[in-house]
């Protein structure tokens, strides 16, 4: 008597590998979070792109008080092993290009500027509780071209997000203090809240593409970057 044959039987493709629409929803207008990896292995010649996102619904960043008291802790943070070269502060974030010794230095320094600036506005403001809805984004900047333009994305921050602003450099950043610009810009008194760039990304090499116009924009930046 001959042997039937096996019939397979169809398996359900619902399990197993990604598919669309997995995972955690994405709530209407919400960025998605940072995902939680493991941060890359820092070099010391690399400058890091770092950008801190508010909570929903708190007092603007650029509000006077709470300015003052961010621009405060900023030029506070920096140590030996960190430094804090650029930043802009804008309504609902923060961004800063930083240097670090290592590893260790940057993932410290990183966090205590987090820390140093909810406290500081949270003093400033009168509240209490969590100032930050996402942990920070960090990201190497490797190539005078990438550090060019990671300078002028964060000091020109301002023109991304309030196009009508007719104002040349923007108050609420380092750029009052930045050398780097191709056209005059007033001289300020008050002492930098930033330091000086000690790596040759930001100290050289991106100078060697040319210096920047006070007429050019914050050029889109690459997937991954926030704000």
């Amino acid at each position: 008597m001959p042997r039937p044959a096996q019939l397979g039987l169809p398996i359900p493709a619902s399990w197993g590998g990604a598919r669309e629409g997995a995972g955690r929803p994405v709530i209407e207008g919400r960025r998605r979070p940072t995902p939680h990896r493991a941060r890359r292995e820092h070099k010391r010649a690399h400058p890091v792109h770092m950008t801190m996102r508010a909570r929903a619904g708190l007092v603007s960043l650029r509000s006077p008080r709470a300015f003052q008291a961010v621009r405060s802790a900023l030029a506070a943070a920096s140590s030996e092993g960190f430094r804090i070269v650029h930043f802009s502060v804008q309504s609902d974030h923060v961004h800063a290009i930083v240097e670090a010794h290592d590893r260790s230095a940057l993932a410290r320094g990183l966090r205590g500027l987090a820390i140093r600036v909810a406290r500081a506005v949270n003093r400033a403001l009168g509240r209490s509780g969590p100032l930050w809805g996402d942990r920070y984004h960090a990201r190497a900047l490797a190539s005078p071209r990438e550090t060019r333009s990671c300078i002028r994305y964060v000091l020109f921050n301002f023109r991304k997000h309030r196009p009508a602003d007719p104002r040349r450099i923007d108050p609420c950043s380092s750029a009052p203090w930045f050398d780097g610009f191709r056209e005059p810009i007033p001289r300020v008194v008050d002492p930098p809240p930033a330091n000086s760039p000690s790596t040759w990304l930001l100290r050289t090499g991106w100078r060697r593409l040319g210096l920047i116009s006070l007429k050019e924009f914050p050029a889109p930046h690459k997937r991954g970057t926030r704000g």
